[in-house]
């Protein structure tokens, strides 16, 4: 009878092994089951921005004399409420202003960081995938099979949102790319075919994708706490037997 329970259920070592990732990470996923609605709401945040100068860019008509004070904020430009909410302002006699050139660094910064956390967890996935086939050889582990698989799934589906959000992100940027910032050029551009406004609703608009979809990537990693937590709880039982 011993050496029949002994064949049902997995060796220490590899108990000790899912103690182990269970408990490591389920705590890692908590913490990607947050930092994604952070981050998506950073991006919200980021779209709003560049729909107000859209929206303010769509309707006002530039200006034809530019104030002779260098520094002085310019009166067409800038969105109302936009600059406190967000800190960007158009400056005369200024370029760029560094607030939108820091938005458009940031959002670069994140899409290298999605791209590669997705390539790793799909990486480690594919792993987990051939691990949590070899577990059905123990009868003992057979009703939580579903349980493992579908946590691999979630995570995987997590994996290639996060590829795809980095797509869309960069896809973001070579439209705001198109546009040149600096107020003689946008006071150009509302004078004649005013394309700087499209750029920027096309823009914003990949922006809330991309966040909608981080926020499923969230969604999914949380699915998994629970699961994570039973399958630990079959490995301690099972080693305390």
């Amino acid at each position: 009878m011993a050496e029949d329970e002994a064949q049902l259920s997995p060796p220490e070592s590899l108990l000790q092994l899912i103690d182990n990732l269970a408990r490591f990470h389920r705590e890692h996923e908590e913490y990607y089951a947050q930092a994604p609605l952070r981050q998506a709401g950073e991006l919200q945040a980021r779209s709003r921005a560049l729909k107000a100068l859209a929206d303010r860019w769509s309707v006002i008509g530039a200006s034809e004399q530019a104030p002779p004070i260098v520094f002085a904020g310019a009166e067409d430009l800038n969105a109302p409420g936009l600059v406190a909410e967000s800190g960007i302002l158009f400056m005369e006699g200024e370029g760029e202003p560094p607030e939108l050139q820091r938005l458009r660094r940031e959002v670069g910064l994140l899409a290298d960081d999605l791209e590669q956390t997705g390539a790793w967890l799909a990486g480690a996935m594919e792993q987990a995938w051939e691990m949590a086939g070899g577990l059905a050889a123990y009868p003992a582990l057979a009703d939580l099979l579903g349980e493992r698989h579908r946590i691999i799934a979630d995570d995987w589906q997590s994996a290639g949102l996060q590829a795809l959000v980095a797509r869309l992100l960069r896809r973001a940027l070579d439209l705001l790319a198109r546009v040149d910032f600096a107020p003689a050029a946008l006071r150009a551009d509302l004078s004649s075919d005013r394309t700087a406004p499209s750029y920027l609703y096309s823009a914003s608009e990949l922006l809330d994708r991309a966040a909608d979809l981080m926020t499923e990537s969230a969604m999914l990693v949380h699915d998994n706490e629970r699961r994570w937590r039973v399958f630990r709880a079959r490995a301690r039982e099972l080693r305390s037997t």
